[in-house]
């Protein structure tokens, strides 16, 4: 299935201004970049950065209105979903680059939440089966509300208030299945059928020896996911980030499926 994305943002940044932009997809082996394309207007000089799985980031100095647009097509190749079973990996089992996504981080204060993990999923089996249960309460007793939650809710504060959005939820999944011994990590993704269109925060469980995508919020399909990046939370994923305050004058996020005739897509 190939999916189109456009995402237009339109800042004014009143002084000269350091950027960190999270915007175009991730290089990874589920999906294929046919075309894309980034623009900068006024043009701005930048710099990308990618990971060893192929998230990239991009660098640039802005100031004055700015308005930047990716555009691009991907081909999402089938992605597989969490297995029906499944075993959690021992911690002398597992890569060392998924230890940070055990521990505690700033937005998923994870050993807070340890009591309650043992108490409430003990009965379930280790591994997928516990993780299912864990989304499966999350889905049943966290409702999907705006305006509950702001940039600085934890998942403690969602725990609690039980509502909020995707960065919620997400934040919410990644405490618990740490909790229990399974690695987590926050990851934003453009999202088909989302309504309304915006930047959509899921998350990735370790079981198995592989990441699997999964949507706590269940408001899209894993297969119409374009994954950007991921991080140890909302922290590691945001998709701007400033080191001077900056005002949004207008923000758009379309994604559809892609259809050769009247496409925008051009290439870089």
């Amino acid at each position: 299935m190939q999916v189109e994305i456009e995402a237009r943002l339109n800042y004014a940044f009143e002084n000269e201004t350091q950027i960190l932009l999270a915007l175009q997809a991730s290089q990874s082996r589920d999906q294929e970049i046919i075309t894309e394309s980034l623009v900068f207007e006024p043009s701005a000089n930048y710099q990308t950065d990618k990971n060893l799985e192929g998230d990239r980031k991009l660098r640039a100095v802005v100031s004055g209105p700015t308005t930047i647009t990716y555009r691009a097509v991907i081909e999402n190749h089938l992605r597989p979903l969490l297995p029906a079973e499944g075993r959690r990996n021992l911690w002398a089992e597992l890569p060392d680059y998924t230890f940070p996504f055990l521990l505690p981080s700033r937005f998923c204060p994870s050993d807070r939440f340890m009591r309650f993990t043992q108490r409430e999923f003990a009965n379930s089996p280790d591994g997928v089966a516990r993780v299912v249960e864990i989304l499966d309460w999350i889905y049943d007793h966290i409702d999907y509300v705006h305006g509950v939650s702001d940039a600085q809710t934890t998942a403690l504060a969602t725990f609690v208030d039980r509502a909020g959005v995707c960065r919620d939820f997400t934040h919410l999944a990644i405490s618990l299945c740490r909790a229990i011994g399974v690695p987590a990590r926050a990851v934003s993704a453009y999202a088909l059928e989302l309504q309304p269109p915006d930047f959509h925060a899921i998350l990735e469980v370790y079981l198995e020896n592989a990441w699997w995508l999964v949507d706590p919020t269940r408001l899209a399909s894993v297969g119409g996911l374009v994954r950007i990046g991921s991080g140890r939370d909302a922290s590691d994923i945001a998709f701007m980030t400033t080191d001077k305050p900056c005002q949004m004058i207008e923000q758009a996020i379309s994604v559809s499926r892609f259809s050769k005739q009247g496409s925008r897509i051009t290439s870089p």
